[in-house]
């Protein structure tokens, strides 16, 4: 697979994208992390990545009323769900591709990229050197990603530790996944001389006992989809990938499993 085939996968497309989004975006959370980066009533903003809009409309909301948010993301589809869904006033989205001409779109004073570069494994620098390019003097690159993602969990029979395993180093190998992208984020920033960089680390993932139903779709839909697409065989299973789906949502529906995991939040300030 050459570069640009990889630059133009997203392994979680699907009819029910959008709506995964929708249901795992929530405003508390968003804002806790987004006031901890430094974003302030009147900035101008960038939120990379933006899938439905949601997290874009949350962002808007704590801009204020002299604010600006725009959602970029690379899918037609949807950018046209946000525009119907969220575009208002201060509040606007464009169909761009992360590694196009990003010229027409301005500079901003904070640039939210969160749950992106985890898809840009082998271009994640190059990603964060274009996107700091569009910061304004003193302006904010806030950078937040998983970690060992999708692989800390316990309870779970070793046939089933090693399928997820072995299905998310296909999807390193052959769709420029990167399950360890957070641990990078600190460097990238430091790399590039941004100033006044801090990192706080939280969980995103956290189920134990009863599974929530948002849970429950999330990461079904990253097992059907993500796992099927990943061009893993699941030879550990007779019934091959059909089998590791049973197995996978059997795990989640026990009460007596654990799964996390870590969330790593860096951000960095562009020199005056």
């Amino acid at each position: 697979m050459s570069s640009e085939e990889k630059r133009s996968s997203y392994i979680m497309e699907s009819c029910n994208e959008i709506k995964r989004l929708e249901k795992k975006t929530g405003f508390r959370s968003l804002e806790e992390q987004a006031v901890w980066a430094g974003l302030k009533p009147g900035m101008r903003v960038a939120d990379i990545g933006c899938g439905s809009g949601k997290t874009s409309s949350y962002l808007r909301e704590l801009t204020g009323d002299e604010g600006e948010v725009v959602g970029m993301d690379s899918s037609s589809e949807r950018i046209e769900y946000a525009r119907q869904n969220y575009q208002a006033e201060g509040l606007s989205f464009v169909e761009r591709d992360v590694y196009g001409n990003l010229d027409d779109i301005g500079t901003f004073d904070f640039i939210w990229v969160r749950f992106f570069l985890e898809y840009h494994r082998n271009s994640q620098f190059e990603v964060v050197k274009k996107l700091a390019s569009l910061l304004s003097p003193g302006g904010i690159l806030c950078l937040a990603d998983l970690d060992h993602n999708n692989l800390n969990h316990y309870g779970h029979s070793k046939r089933l530790e090693t399928a997820l395993a072995s299905s998310i180093m296909a999807l390193e190998k052959y769709h420029d996944f990167d399950a360890y992208a957070g641990r990078k984020l600190y460097t990238h920033l430091y790399d590039l001389g941004l100033e006044n960089i801090d990192v706080h680390v939280t969980y995103h993932h956290l189920i134990f006992g009863t599974l929530e139903e948002s849970e429950e779709f999330n990461w079904l839909q990253k097992v059907a989809v993500g796992g099927k697409s990943s061009g893993y065989d699941f030879p550990e299973y007779e019934g091959g990938f059909d089998d590791f789906y049973r197995d996978c949502r059997d795990f989640f529906h026990d009460p007596r499993t654990f799964t996390y995991t870590p969330l790593i939040i860096c951000r960095g300030i562009r020199p005056l």
